[in-house]
């Protein structure tokens, strides 16, 4: 059990950033990173269609990599999958990712806290939970940013300076007017471009997100499982993906946070 993987499970490349803080934690853990380049994107498709795909697509994974915790790293996928996913595996632990509207609730200086998620996740009545439970008495305004999952995951290695900068602008632009001084990124793909979001925001706005709480709740599964693995040479990981196609960009991903590029999982549904 000690050495079998963590699978890191997104739509895409969104994830990448959370293993990141997973193997900052633990790098002596073996990473395996499924982007599930398939079926992406996620944030256009329906909550049952989501959690149907995800389903489908993890259950492949766990069967052949058989991996000791699955997170899903991301946030569409967690509010529409995750109770089922934890259904289907009972014996496995599975991590998912949840909007930091709490720590943003509570940090806020001006009361008023904007969250950006997929088209989506901003509809789905799991933030509605998350907002009357942990945000009352903090005006929280939504925006739908699909055009920057889809930046983030096509043409952030090609884009011009100023093509970053206007997407960046474009999507925190109403909430820091609407008097935002937190920005919660509730969609994985937007930690690529956390900095960007921050210098478009301007000062006093910050961004919170919640790989850090995930990668420490890995820990302590493990930990607890007495599954962690012991000290030796320190693993590089894979990323992989289910589209049958090779794709350059998916490659640029790896070669930037240090990952080898593994076979296409699985075969595709029609």
């Amino acid at each position: 059990m000690n050495g079998a993987p963590v699978l890191v499970f997104d739509s895409g490349v969104g994830g990448l950033p959370y293993l990141e803080a997973i193997r900052t934690l633990l790098p002596f853990e073996r990473l395996e990173y499924l982007a599930d380049s398939g079926h992406f994107p996620y944030g256009l498709k329906s909550r049952e269609e989501v959690e149907r795909i995800v389903r489908l697509v993890v259950g492949r994974a766990v069967a052949e990599l058989r991996p000791k915790l699955v997170v899903v790293a991301c946030n569409t996928a967690s509010q529409a999958a995750l109770a089922a996913l934890r259904a289907d595996h009972p014996e496995l632990p599975v991590v998912g990712t949840v909007p930091a509207i709490k720590p943003a609730a509570e940090s806020t200086k001006t009361r008023v806290i904007g969250v950006l998620a997929t088209a989506a996740a901003v509809k789905d009545p799991y933030l509605d939970e998350l907002v009357a439970r942990h945000a009352r008495g903090v005006k929280v305004f939504r925006k739908g940013a699909q055009e920057l999952v889809a930046f983030v995951e096509k043409r952030l290695f090609d884009a011009t300076e100023d093509e970053r900068r206007a997407v960046c602008a474009e999507a925190v632009a109403p909430l820091v007017e609407a008097g935002a001084d937190r920005l919660v990124l509730a969609c994985t793909h937007f930690l690529h471009v956390a900095a960007g979001l921050a210098e478009a925001a301007g000062p006093g706005v910050e961004t919170v997100d919640s790989r850090e709480g995930v990668a420490r709740r890995v820990e302590f599964l493990l930990r607890e499982r007495e599954a962690l693995a012991g000290p030796g040479e320190l693993a590089r990981g894979r990323l992989r993906v289910t589209r049958p196609e090779p794709d350059a960009t998916m490659a640029r991903f790896a070669e930037r946070f240090g990952l080898d590029c593994g076979p296409t999982l699985g075969a595709q549904d029609s």
